[in-house]
């Protein structure tokens, strides 16, 4: 365990676990597009559909939006969005005081609390007769301050650190770990968060599939939930966005509010209530 990167197999109880998960198979995902018509793709490139379905609680980044990423993409990227269960709660909980025990102060931002959490599904995408295995994730950082934590459920994860230079240079794999079913993983400090890359180079195909998530033509192995902080003074409302903004994320929204109460509270607000954008 370093002061920078903390990683605990069977972290999560069984019992902690069994209520989880049947709490994720209430959500229902959802396949987003990286772009939008307020926000179209760079000159030369097609819109295209996220590898997998996602959902989000705490707030939500939607991929048409742009993620969060400071210092200028703060505002009108992160939509409020559903609280964390009661059992999910009381583990970011406990993870937040290893945290601070565990980690150096100057890692962790002052009001920093994990408040927004990224669910992926990891698997095979099914087209006719195929099953297409899209269960990884390219390199990137994420821009959020502070520590990052991620529980993973189902087949393990090679996840690597890597250093790269620039897009045209092969990335050097620094640090590799798989991360197992109910492990957790921490990461922050200067080499893990702001200097070095991370992806999710591969998911095993070991045990059966993890059923009764309703995750359409997708056959999921791995569940993994990513959590990150967000300054509550920069999420938002839906209906505090700019109307084209709203128009972008409109179509997933109500597609949220189908199974969803509280998206059928925002799709209701967004409709009624708007005011001048930032």
């Amino acid at each position: 365990m370093s002061k920078s990167l903390i990683y605990l197999p069977q972290y999560i109880h069984p019992k902690e676990k069994q209520q989880i998960l049947s709490d994720l198979r209430r959500l229902y995902p959802i396949w987003e597009m990286r772009f939008s018509k307020n926000n179209p793709p760079p000159e030369g490139q097609n819109n295209r559909q996220l590898l997998r379905p996602v959902y989000w609680l705490g707030n939500w980044q939607f991929a048409c939006l742009n993620y969060y990423h400071p210092p200028k993409g703060i505002f009108h990227r992160c939509v409020q969005a559903e609280p964390f269960p009661p059992v999910l709660q009381k583990i970011i909980d406990k993870v937040e005081e290893l945290v601070r025990q565990e980690f150096l102060e100057r890692d962790v931002p002052r009001h920093w609390h994990l408040n927004t959490c990224l669910i992926n599904y990891y698997g095979s995408k099914i087209e006719g007769d195929k099953k297409i295995d899209v269960a990884r994730v390219g390199e990137h950082k994420d821009f959020e301050p502070g520590p990052v934590a991620s529980i993973s459920f189902g087949e393990r994860a090679l996840f690597q650190f890597v250093s790269s230079r620039s897009k045209e240079s092969t990335s050097q794999v620094v640090l590799q770990q798989w991360l197992d079913d109910c492990s957790l993983q921490v990461f922050g400090g200067e080499k893990f968060k702001k200097h070095l890359f991370h992806r999710v180079q591969r998911v095993e195909k070991k045990c059966d599939i993890l059923k009764g998530f309703h995750t359409e033509n997708f056959e999921t192995r791995r569940i993994n939930l990513t959590f990150r902080y967000v300054p509550t003074e920069h999420i938002q409302e839906l209906h505090k966005f700019p109307p084209a903004l709203q128009e972008d994320v409109g179509p997933y929204v109500q597609e949220l509010a189908q199974h969803s109460d509280y998206f059928a509270e925002v799709l209701a607000q967004s409709k009624t209530r708007s005011v001048p954008s930032i």
